[in-house]
């Protein structure tokens, strides 16, 4: 009795290198999918976050530091310090923690440049702290973290851009914070259809970043200060 040879199968048809380009070509399909995937349910909740208004009682509000001009804050930090300052008015927070060191050849730091701001809005003083530290959001936090726990404080009401607040809120917990936000709605980050697809894309990198590598990404802001 004799037996037909089985026909040859497909890898044997291709080769060694043939099997090994459709093998390659299917792992890098699944590859740009995770990544694909991943960078999209990242931008997903930097927008759903980004929605949060978490009004409820904590130690202190928290202003994130953006840019300044000789003791003036720039639309961007002054849009985060009305937010600052309508929260305390409401009784969010009994003390203020302004943030943000300065760049060679500032006379102020952010945090000064904020406390003054404040002060002018009605905030006294002595319930204002200005953590004068802090060249990115990373060093900020830990500032603040270091400040407050000196303080006596563990809980923090974070103020910043919408786009900001996932990143920040994660720092913050991840520094031992009880954080949550209550992000500004006013000023450039929020103008334009334009300036909030900027801060979702620049926030999901930044985020992506931080978690892979646990360093600050503070990509630049072009929507305006």
């Amino acid at each position: 009795m004799s037996y037909a040879a089985a026909p040859p199968g497909r890898d044997d048809r291709l080769g060694f290198a043939g099997t090994l380009a459709r093998w390659t070509r299917r792992v890098v399909v699944g590859v740009i999918l995770i990544v694909l995937l991943l960078v999209g349910g990242t931008a997903v909740r930097v927008w759903q976050v980004a929605r949060i208004d978490d009004t409820r009682a904590a130690d202190a509000i928290v202003v994130l530091g953006a840019a300044q001009y000789a003791g003036t804050p720039s639309s961007v930090f002054e849009a985060r310090l009305e937010q600052a300052a309508k929260l305390f008015e409401k009784g969010v927070a009994p003390t203020v923690v302004t943030v943000g060191g300065k760049q060679d050849g500032d006379l102020y730091t952010e945090a000064a440049s904020g406390k003054n701001y404040l002060i002018s809005r009605g905030v006294p003083e002595d319930r204002i702290i200005a953590v004068e530290e802090g060249s990115d959001t990373l060093r900020s936090i830990e500032g603040v973290n270091r400040v407050m726990g000196e303080a006596g404080m563990s809980s923090a009401v974070l103020v910043s851009d919408p786009w900001h607040s996932l990143r920040t809120r994660t720092m913050a917990r991840d520094a031992g914070l009880d954080a949550w936000t209550a992000p500004t709605r006013q000023g450039p980050a929020v103008f334009t259809r334009e300036s909030q697809f900027h801060g979702i894309a620049r926030e999901t990198g930044a985020l992506l970043w931080y978690q892979l590598t646990h360093f600050s990404a503070d990509f630049p802001y072009d929507a305006g200060q």
